[in-house]
């Protein structure tokens, strides 16, 4: 057997760059940044026209904040159980892990059905007005979002389910955990924007 060969059989398979040192951290970062530049200005828009417009704002008065409230409690709940699946991983715990990303993705998808039931109701539409373009198109990225971390949280599922992670090659998990913090995140200025900031403006 060649020596190259003796030594493969002697070494575990390299790890490679892990966590915060790995190419697809600091990958995932460049996009955070991006698409935080992006919600900044939209909202930036959404602010600098609420205060040039002579219409109600918003126009059919001020928006109910119990569903919305009760929304972003059940996002805020699946961001923590996703980090609940990144630590069992590290630890070892991989059916605890699974149980984990599975409740963060029925708490995702909660938020989506809720999000579509509460624009199934609203008065006006993308094409209305501009406070309804506005509402729309702000959250419609938003839902982009969550759709895409949704798909991530359902790969990382799999691949967890595979026993592809363990306490040392858990990069991936950590990388798509980052990414749906973001989402949830984002939601807060959402939400502070669109559903609390006409009570303190009024």
């Amino acid at each position: 057997m060649s020596e190259a060969g003796q030594l493969s059989q002697r070494q575990p398979l390299p790890v490679g760059s892990a966590g915060k040192l790995s190419t697809g951290w600091w990958g995932i970062l460049a996009l955070i940044v991006t698409e935080a530049s992006l919600f900044g200005y939209l909202l930036f828009a959404y602010f600098y026209l609420a205060s040039q417009t002579e219409q109600s704002w918003p126009p059919e008065g001020l928006p109910a904040l119990l569903v919305p409230t009760v929304n972003t409690a059940i996002l805020l709940a699946s961001s923590a159980a996703v980090w609940a699946a990144e630590r069992y991983v590290r630890q070892g715990r991989r059916q605890s892990s699974i149980s984990g990303l599975v409740a963060a993705i029925a708490l995702g998808s909660s938020f989506v059905v809720i999000q579509l039931l509460e624009w199934r109701d609203k008065s006006y539409d993308i094409t209305s007005d501009l406070y309804g373009s506005l509402y729309f198109t702000i959250t419609g990225f938003h839902m982009c979002h969550v759709v895409i971390g949704l798909a991530i949280l359902m790969l990382l599922l799999v691949w967890t389910l595979l026993g592809y992670f363990d306490g040392r090659r858990h990069a991936a998990i950590t990388i798509g955990g980052a990414y749906w913090h973001f989402v949830d995140i984002v939601w807060l200025f959402v939400f502070s924007a669109l559903y609390v900031s006409p009570y303190l403006i009024k």
